[in-house]
C-alpha cells in the first residue's frame, strides 16, 4: 500500500540516497570500515562498548566492501588458487578447499559481504538505534560450536567479529528489550525478552521428498526446484493481498530452499499468537511421508484457497504431471487412487492402469474424466470427485512450509549473504519479478568469486588484452567496490533496493505513527 512523503521526508530521503551510494571505501583493520557509512555516526566509544561482548483451472478439472589492504583474494602464502583451470580451489594442487575454510570465509567477509546493506536493513535507518545493538547474532564456528547472543553496536564491530571467530555461518534473531551480551547481569530474568523480529518461513525440498521423482534428500535440480517457485507465488501473493504486508525478501538457502522474510513494522512486532495464526492460515498440508490423505479442506473453498488454485494450475500440469511424472509407478498410483471417493472408479482406474505398464501420469489423470463419463461408476458423486481432484492438485503443489520457524518470535534464521558450507553456494535474495529465471545451481559460489575477482581487469573488465574505455571510465573503475566486478553485484544491488524502500516507509510519518501508537493486527 503506497504511503505518502512529506518534504521533510523528501529532504531525508536525498540524505538517505547519498547514504545508499557505493563510494569507494578502504578497509584496514584500524580504520576504513568506519567510513563506510558516515551517517553510521560509529565512534571510537563503541569499540569500547564491543568488549564487553496458460492451462485454466476449469479445464485442468474438466477433461560489500574493498579492502586496498588486501589487493588480491589470494591468501598470503599463496595456497589457494584462483585461476579459471583450477574451479576446485586446490590448496596443495590436488586437495580442494572446502567452501568453509577459514581462508576462504576470511576473503568473503573482507571482500564480498555486503555489511553496509545488512546493518541498514536490520536498524532500519541510515544512523544506530536499538533495532541494531540489541539484535541477537548467532555464529556457527569452524568447531561446530554455536555461539548464540552476540550483539553488536555497529556494522563495523559485527564485521570485525566476524572476521576474528570466521563462523562457517551466522544467523540472526530477535531485537531483545536490552543488550543481548548483559542478559546475565539483569536482577530480574524476565526483564530481558524478545520485542521484535521479522515474519519469517522456511520451505525445504526435502518436505517434498515423497512427491518428487527427480532427486532427494539434499540434492535438487532445476526440475524440483519448481515446487519451490509455486510455494514462493502462493505465500508472497497471501502476505501481500490478504496481510498487507509490502516488504517481503524472500532468499535462497544455499542448497534446497527458500527463506521468506517479512520486514513490516506490524509484522516484525507481532506476538506469538498473531505468528500462529498466520502459519496456521498459510497450512494446508499435513502429515509426513507416510500419512494418507494431506489435504482435507471445509466447502466452499477459501478465497485464498481458490485463489492458490488458480496459481498453481498450470504448474499442476507442467511441472507435476509431465515433469516429474509422479504416478509412473503402482505404488504411487496406488496413493492417488487412495485420494479418490469412488470405489467401483478405482476398480477400473486401476484395472486400466494394469493393463498399461508405464502409462504416463498424465494419461493417468486424464483417465479419471474419461472413465468417470463413460459410467463405469453407476453412484459416481461427480461433486465429490471434483472436490477429490482440487485436494489432489494442492497436495501435489501447495507449499510445504516448515511451520515451527514462524511460530515463534525469538526463533533465528540463517542470515542473508552467508556462503552454505556444504555447498558453497551464496544465499542470495530472490527477485519475485523474475521469479521464473532464478537458478539456484547457477547462483555465485565462493569459489567462482575468487576466481571472478582475480581474472577481472580495472581496464577492460574481465577483457585481459589490456583494451580498455578511456582514463575516466578507467579511475570509475578502480573505485568499483570488490562485490561490483562479480555476479554478486546483481543480487547486491537488489538488496541495496529492498533496503532502501523499507528505511524510506519506516520514515514515513504514517509508518512513524503506526509505531507510536503501537497500532496492532487484527485477527
Amino acid at each position: 500500500m503506497p504511503h505518502s512523503v512529506s518534504h521533510e521526508t523528501d529532504g531525508y530521503m536525498e540524505t538517505l540516497e547519498k547514504t545508499m551510494t557505493d563510494a569507494p571505501v578502504q578497509n584496514s583493520d584500524g580504520q576504513g570500515e568506519a567510513d563506510i557509512d558516515v551517517a553510521m555516526a560509529e565512534t571510537n566509544a563503541a569499540g569500547d562498548e564491543a568488549d564487553k561482548k496458460d492451462v485454466k483451472l476449469e479445464d485442468l478439472f474438466a477433461d560489500v566492501d574493498s579492502d586496498d589492504e588486501f589487493p588480491s583474494s589470494r591468501p598470503v602464502q599463496d595456497n589457494f588458487s584462483s585461476s579459471p583451470a583450477a574451479p576446485a580451489s586446490p590448496i596443495d594442487g590436488t586437495v580442494p578447499m572446502k567452501a568453509s575454510d577459514p581462508e576462504l570465509m576470511r576473503i568473503f567477509y573482507q571482500r564480498f559481504f555486503p555489511w553496509r546493506y545488512l546493518f541498514q536493513w536490520l536498524n532500519h535507518s541510515p544512523t544506530p538505534t536499538n533495532d541494531f545493538a540489541h539484535r541477537e547474532f548467532a555464529f556457527t564456528l569452524q568447531s561446530d560450536v554455536y555461539l548464540r547472543y552476540q550483539s553488536f553496536p555497529s556494522s563495523d564491530l559485527l564485521r570485525k567479529d566476524v572476521l576474528r571467530q570466521l563462523p562457517t555461518r551466522f544467523e540472526i534473531g530477535p531485537v531483545y528489550s536490552t543488550n543481548p551480551r548483559d542478559r546475565k547481569t539483569l536482577r530480574n530474568s524476565s526483564a530481558f525478552k524478545p520485542l521484535a523480529k521479522e515474519l519469517c518461513f522456511d520451505i525445504d525440498l526435502t518436505d517434498y521428498d515423497d512427491i518428487r521423482t527427480c532427486c532427494d534428500k539434499a540434492n535438487i535440480c532445476n526440475r524440483c526446484w519448481q515446487f519451490i517457485t509455486m510455494a514462493i507465488k502462493v505465500v508472497d501473493v497471501a502476505l501481500r493481498e490478504d496481510f498487507g504486508f509490502k516488504h517481503i525478501m524472500w532468499v535462497y538457502s544455499g542448497r534446497r530452499g527458500a527463506h521468506a522474510w517479512v520486514c513490516d513494522k506490524k509484522a516484525r512486532t507481532m506476538d506469538d499468537q498473531k505468528r500462529r495464526a498466520i502459519a496456521g492460515y498459510l497450512e494446508v498440508i499435513r502429515g509426513g511421508a507416510q500419512s494418507g490423505k494431506k489435504v482435507n479442506l471445509w466447502r466452499p473453498l477459501h478465497p485464498h484457497l481458490s485463489r492458490s488454485l488458480e496459481l498453481l494450475a498450470p504448474h499442476f500440469q507442467s511441472d507435476v504431471l509431465e515433469s516429474q511424472d509422479p504416478w509412473s509407478s503402482s505404488e504411487r498410483a496406488e496413493h492417488l487412487l487412495s485420494l479418490l471417493p469412488d470405489k467401483a472408479l478405482n476398480e477400473g482406474l486401476r484395472k486400466k492402469w494394469g493393463s498399461s505398464p508405464g502409462r504416463a501420469s498424465t494419461s493417468k489423470w486424464a483417465d479419471i474424466d474419461a472413465l468417470a463419463k463413460s459410467g463405469a461408476s453407476k453412484n459416481l458423486d461427480a461433486k465429490a470427485l471434483l472436490e477429490a481432484k482440487q485436494d489432489v492438485v494442492l497436495e501435489y503443489t501447495y507449499p510445504r512450509l516448515d511451520i515451527e520457524v514462524s511460530k515463534k518470535l525469538n526463533h533465528l534464521l540463517k542470515s542473508p549473504f552467508v556462503v552454505h558450507p556444504g555447498t558453497g553456494r551464496v544465499c542470495v535474495p530472490i527477485d519475485t519479478s523474475r521469479l521464473e529465471d532464478f537458478d539456484p545451481l547457477g547462483v555465485p559460489t565462493v569459489h567462482g568469486l575468487m576466481n571472478e575477482i582475480d581474472s577481472w581487469t580495472e581496464g577492460g573488465e574481465g577483457d585481459g588484452n589490456g583494451n580498455g574505455p578511456e582514463e575516466g571510465e578507467k579511475e570509475k573503475k578502480k573505485s568499483l567496490q570488490d562485490w561490483e566486478k562479480t555476479s554478486l553485484k546483481p543480487y547486491v544491488e537488489f538488496f541495496r533496493t529492498f533496503v532502501l524502500a523499507l528505511m524510506r516507509d519506516e520514515r514515513d510519518p504514517k509508518v512513524k505513527r503506526e509505531r507510536d501508537e503501537g497500532e496492532a493486527m487484527e485477527f
